[in-house]
C-alpha cells in the first residue's frame, strides 16, 4: 500500500478491526503514529520505514497533514502515519490539533516520537507531554550521525530509564541506520502493550524545562561544541543571509543565479529535444501514412498529439535544472532564512514570514502551494495567502517565459526571468495589502509575529535530491501525457471544425470563432488576434498548453519536419503578423497574473470553503491580468518602437 492522505479517523483507513482481546486490533497489524518537532527528519524517516518518497525538505512546515504508509517486519503489518511537526500538545496551532487529534484516536497502539539527537534539548518538552498520553510511547533518536559529528554521546539506557521505562532506539533515516532495530523494538512494544510508568507532576513544575536540565546532565555528554549550538560556519553565513539589510539581496541574487542557470543550462539542450520532435513527427507522419490513414487522422497526431506534447516537452531540461535548484535549496536549509528573511515584507500584507513559506512552494506547483496554506492561523490569513499564491510563477508558466524571451530577446532572456518572479512576489504582497487595507476588522489582527527554527547548514543528499526532482518531472511527464495531451487534442478539434465539419483553413474554424469573440477584450494589451486569445484559453486547463498552443496555432510542425528550430520558426509566424518583443512582453504579464490552472482552482474551493470566494478571486486575478498586460504592452510600444 502506498502512502495516503486520510482526514479522518483511523477507522476510515482500515487500522481497526476485529482483533486480540489486549490490542483490539487484527494479531498481524499494529498502527503507529510519528510525532515530533519541526524538521526533525520525520517525514525521512517514513520514507525509510515504508519505501515511500514523501516531499522532505530542510525546513519546518513541510508536512501540513497526517500521511499514511505501510512497513512490515516479521510477519506484522505496521501502518504508519506522518504528522504535521508540532512543539507541544496545546493544540494552538493547526499541526498540533491535528496531530493531538490523531495520538487521541483509539487506532493508534504506539507513538514513536522522533527527536533529534543533535538537539535533545529542544525535542524533550514534546517527549515529556507524549508519555503521559494513554499510548505506548517509543523515543527514536534521529540524526544520531549529526550527533556523533558534533561530538555529543547520548546514554540511551539511562534516558531509557529516566523517561518511564520507554524505549530508546538510536537511528539516522537519512543513511537508514538502526531502521530495522526500530522496526523491532516498535513492534515489540505495541506488542507489550504497556502503559509507561507515570512520572510525578512536578516534572511540569514552572516551564517543564528544570526537568529536562536534569535529563541532560545525567544522559548527555557532550565532547565538542555546545549542543544546539550553530558552528562558525554557519553563523558567518547567517550574518549575511538573514542580515535584516543584506538578506533580501542575497535572497534576490540567489533567485538569480537559479534562474540564470534554468534559462542559459536549460536552454543548451532545449535545442536537441526539439530535433528529436522533428524526428518523431516525421517518423508518425510517415507510418501513418504508409497505412494510408484519412487525412484527419494524420492531422490530428501529428499536427495536435506530436506537436502539443512534444511541445511542452522541449522544456524539459529547464524545469530540471529549476527543480534541481529548488531542491538543493530546501535540502540545504536556507528556506526557513528565506521566510526569517520575507517576515517584514510579508508583515505589509498583515502576515507573517511563516505565510512566505507556501508562496516559496508557488514556485513549484500551486497545489501543494494552496494546501499549505491550512497551517496559517486565522481563516483571514489562510484566504489571503492562497488569493496571493497564484502570483508566484509556478513551474507551469516557465516553458511560456522561455520560449517567448529566448524568442523575442534571447540576450537578456535570464534578465527577464528574475524580473517576471520578482514581480510576482511583489504583486502577491501588494495585493496581501490592499486586501488588508480594505479590511473593515484589521486592527483585531496580529502583528505579523514569526516564530521559525532555523535549521542548521547542511550538504542537500543526493537521495533527497533524486527522489525530489524526479517526483516533480514525473509529475510532468504524466501531466503532458494526459492533461496536456486532452487539452491538444481538444485544440485540434476547436481548429480543424467548423460549421460545414472537418475544415483544412484555421480561420473556418471553431476556435477562430471564439478567439474572434475575445479578441477585442484582448486588443488594448495588443494581445487581439485570435490565435493569441485561443491560447490563453487554453492556458485555463495547463499553463503549460499556452506554448504547445502557439505551435499547433501557427502550424509549426508541418515546417519542422526537416529539422529542429521550432522556436525560430515560431518567432518568423509571429513576427508576419506583427507580433513583436511589446507584445511577447505583455503576454508574458498577462501569463504571470491570470488565474491557476483547474487543478488548482480546485483545490482553492476546498481550502477556501467556499466556491463564490474562488470565483471572485478568479475574476479579481483576470482583471490585474488584463491592466497589466495594457500596461507593459502600452510601455513597451514607446519602449521598443
Amino acid at each position: 500500500m502506498g502512502s495516503r492522505r486520510c482526514a479522518g479517523g483511523c477507522a476510515r483507513c482500515g487500522c481497526t478491526g476485529q482483533g486480540s482481546e489486549k490490542t483490539g486490533r487484527p494479531d498481524n497489524s499494529l498502527t503507529i503514529g510519528l510525532a515530533g518537532n519541526p524538521n526533525c527528519g520525520k517525514t525521512t524517516l517514513f520514507n525509510a520505514l515504508t519505501g515511500e518518497r514523501l516531499k522532505t525538505a530542510n525546513w519546518p512546515g513541510v508536512t501540513v497533514e497526517r500521511m499514511e504508509g505501510m512497513a512490515h517486519y516479521g510477519g506484522m503489518a505496521i501502518h504508519i502515519v506522518d504528522l504535521p511537526g508540532i512543539y507541544s500538545l496545546s493544540s494552538y496551532t493547526m499541526e498540533e490539533r491535528i496531530t493531538r487529534a490523531c495520538l487521541e484516536e483509539p487506532g493508534i497502539h504506539l507513538i514513536v516520537n522522533v527527536a533529534d539527537a543533535s538537539c535533545l534539548e529542544r525535542s524533550l518538552y514534546l517527549t515529556l507531554q507524549l508519555v503521559r498520553c494513554r499510548q505506548p510511547v517509543l523515543l527514536a533518536l534521529n540524526m544520531m550521525d549529526l550527533a556523533e559529528k558534533k561530538g555529543i554521546v547520548i546514554r540511551t539506557d539511562r534516558l531509557s530509564q529516566m523517561l518511564g521505562g520507554i524505549p530508546v532506539i538510536p537511528v539516522s533515516a537519512r543513511k537508514r541506520e538502526g531502521i530495522d532495530r526500530l522496526l523491532r523494538e516498535t513492534v515489540a512494544a505495541a506488542e507489550a502493550g504497556k502503559q509507561t510508568k507515570p512520572l510525578d507532576d512536578s516534572i511540569f513544575a514552572g516551564d517543564g524545562y528544570g526537568c529536562i536540565e536534569e535529563i541532560l546532565s545525567k544522559c548527555v555528554e557532550q565532547k565538542g561544541r555546545t549542543a544546539c549550538a550553530p558552528d562558525v560556519s554557519a553563523v558567518s553565513a547567517d550574518r549575511v543571509l538573514t542580515h535584516p539589510l543584506w538578506g533580501i539581496p542575497a535572497f534576490l541574487l540567489i533567485m538569480g543565479l537559479v534562474f540564470f542557470l534554468t534559462f542559459y543550462v536549460g536552454d543548451a539542450l532545449h535545442g536537441f529535444l526539439e530535433s528529436g520532435l522533428a524526428l518523431v513527427s516525421a517518423g508518425v507522419r510517415s507510418v501513418l501514412m504508409r497505412v494510408h490513414s484519412p487525412d484527419w487522422l494524420l492531422s490530428l497526431v501529428v499536427d495536435g498529439i506530436v506537436a502539443g506534447v512534444g511541445g511542452v516537452l522541449t522544456f524539459f531540461p529547464n524545469l530540471f535544472i529549476l527543480f534541481l535548484a529548488l531542491a538543493v535549496l530546501e535540502d540545504s536549509g536556507y528556506m526557513a532564512r528565506a521566510a526569517y528573511v520575507m517576515n517584514e515584507i510579508m508583515g505589509v500584507a498583515g502576515l507573517s514570514g511563516r505565510a512566505f513559506l507556501p508562496l516559496l512552494l508557488g514556485f513549484g506547483c500551486s497545489v501543494p502551494a494552496v494546501m499549505a496554506c491550512r497551517t496559517l492561523e486565522t481563516v483571514k490569513d489562510k484566504r489571503r495567502t492562497i488569493l496571493m499564491t497564484p502570483f508566484m510563477s509556478c513551474s507551469a508558466k516557465l516553458p511560456i517565459y522561455v520560449l517567448f524571451s529566448g524568442m523575442f530577446f534571447p540576450e537578456y532572456a535570464a534578465a527577464a526571468l528574475i524580473l517576471l518572479y520578482t514581480a510576482g512576489v511583489a504583486a502577491a504582497v501588494l495585493a496581501g495589502a490592499v486586501l488588508r487595507a480594505a479590511d473593515p476588522e484589521k486592527e483585531q489582527e496580529g502583528s505579523g509575529f514569526l516564530l521559525i527554527e532555523l535549521p542548521e547548514y547542511r550538504l542537500p543528499e543526493v537521495r533527497t535530491l533524486i527522489y525530489s526532482v524526479w517526483e516533480r518531472e514525473k509529475e510532468y511527464l504524466v501531466k503532458a501525457g494526459t492533461v496536456i495531451c486532452s487539452a491538444s487534442v481538444l485544440m485540434w478539434i476547436l481548429l480543424h471544425t467548423g460549421r460545414a465539419g472537418f475544415c483544412a483553413e484555421l480561420s473556418e474554424s471553431f476556435g477562430a470563432v471564439l478567439g474572434g469573440w475575445l479578441s477585442p477584450l484582448l486588443r488594448p494589451a495588443g494581445l487581439g488576434n485570435w490565435q493569441t486569445a485561443v491560447a490563453l484559453l487554453s492556458g485555463l486547463t495547463a499553463k503549460e498548453v499556452v506554448a504547445s498552443s502557439f505551435f499547433v496555432l501557427y502550424g509549426i510542425p508541418d515546417m519542422a519536419l526537416s529539422g529542429g528550430g521550432n522556436s525560430a520558426r515560431l518567432a518568423s509566424a509571429l513576427g508576419e503578423t506583427g507580433f513583436g518583443a511589446a507584445n511577447a512582453c505583455a503576454l508574458m504579464a498577462f501569463c504571470l497574473f491570470y488565474p491557476p490552472c483547474m487543478a488548482a482552482l480546485g483545490v482553492i474551493c476546498k481550502e477556501s470553503d467556499s466556491f463564490l470566494w474562488t470565483a471572485g478571486m478568479v475574476l479579481l486575478e483576470l482583471a490585474v491580468a488584463w491592466a497589466a498586460a495594457v500596461a507593459v504592452f502600452q510601455a513597451g510600444s514607446v519602449m521598443f518602437g
